[in-house]
């Protein structure tokens, strides 16, 4: 069965990094397409970043451009989300997202606090 793993998250003061990490089973994932989405307390879930099979093409929210990035290793399963100048509106429960044969996948998330 497919399995999306998050870590990496925790408390963070204003202008630091943390990198997340979301760990694949149970599909392909050299084939599929892997995204980062996040949900603040309070609001709806958004999309963050998106990253293409090959890791060559990758995307992001307006709101994290130029201080997120994501990126992939195939060999490892594993999809990471570098976040750097952390705002406390970046606090959210930060979730992996797939999509395998028309189906959803969503990990558990992990919680990111930014906070001084």
């Amino acid at each position: 069965q497919v399995q999306l793993e998050e870590s990496g998250g925790g408390l963070v003061q204003p202008g630091g990094s943390l990198r997340l990490s979301c760990t694949a089973s149970g599909f392909t994932f050299s084939n599929s397409a892997m995204n980062w989405y996040r949900q603040a307390p309070g609001k709806e879930r958004e999309w963050v970043a998106s990253i293409m099979p090959t890791g060559v093409f990758t995307n992001y929210a307006d709101s994290v451009k130029g201080r997120f990035k994501i990126s992939r290793d195939n060999a490892e399963n594993t999809v990471y989300l570098q976040m750097n100048s952390l705002k406390p509106d970046d606090t959210a429960v930060y979730y992996c997202r797939t999509v395998s044969r028309a189906i959803v996948y969503w990990g558990k998330g992990t919680l990111v606090t930014v906070s001084s």
